[in-house]
C-alpha cells in the first residue's frame, strides 16, 4: 500500500487539529469552569465563512477581513474556539469595567475570565499546531464569522479562528 502526500497531509493535519482542540480543552480554566466550545471546520463550511467574511469586508474599515477570508480559503482545515460568558462571581474584581458580575450581565458586558480563558486555550492549542509543524494564525476574523453564522451550538459570544496549512510556504506569514 502506498499513501500518497496528500492524502498523508489531508490525514496528519486533521489529526494535529483533533489534538489541537484537545489542549485547548485541557487548558486551564478559572475555578475550574469550562464554557469553551471547540469546532473544526474544512471544506464547504471553511468556503462558506470565507464567502462570509468577505461580505464584512464591505463595511468601513474592515477589509481585513477580506485578507484572512484568503488566508482561510489557502488553508487545508481551521479550528475555532469560542467560549460564552458566564461569570465566576468573584468578589472584589470589576476586571470586566463593571462593579459586579450582575451590573455586567444586566449591560450584556464580557467576563475577564471568560476571555481570558479562551486566550489561554488559544495559546494552548497554538503550542500543538506549533510543536507538528503546522503553519497557523490566530484570527478574530474567523471567529466572529463564525458566531455571525451560527456554527456553534451554545451561546458563544467570543470566538477565535485558527487556520492550519501544510504547505512548501506558510500563506500566513507574506499578509498584506
Amino acid at each position: 500500500m502506498i499513501i500518497r502526500q496528500a492524502e498523508a497531509e489531508e490525514k496528519g493535519l486533521l489529526q494535529v487539529a483533533e489534538l489541537m482542540c484537545l489542549a485547548a480543552r485541557t487548558a486551564p480554566k478559572g475555578k475550574g469552569r469550562d464554557h469553551l466550545e471547540t469546532l473544526i471546520i474544512t471544506a464547504e463550511t471553511k468556503t462558506e465563512v470565507a464567502a462570509y467574511m468577505r461580505k464584512l469586508a464591505d463595511s468601513p474599515r474592515a477589509e481585513f477581513f477580506a485578507r484572512d477570508a484568503e488566508n482561510l480559503e489557502k488553508a487545508g482545515a481551521a479550528v475555532i474556539l469560542g467560549t460564552e460568558v458566564k461569570p465566576l462571581g468573584l468578589p472584589h474584581c470589576g476586571y470586566c469595567g463593571f462593579k459586579n458580575c450582575t451590573e455586567m450581565n444586566e449591560t450584556g458586558g464580557i467576563c475577564a475570565f471568560n476571555a481570558g480563558d479562551l486566550g489561554i486555550a488559544v495559546g494552548s492549542a497554538v503550542a500543538v499546531a506549533a510543536a507538528h509543524h503546522v503553519d497557523n494564525r490566530i484570527m478574530f476574523t474567523v471567529g466572529r464569522a463564525a458566531i455571525d453564522l451560527g456554527l456553534f451550538s451554545g451561546n458563544i459570544r467570543i470566538a477565535y479562528g485558527i487556520p492550519l496549512s501544510v504547505s512548501g510556504k506558510n500563506p500566513f506569514f507574506d499578509r498584506k
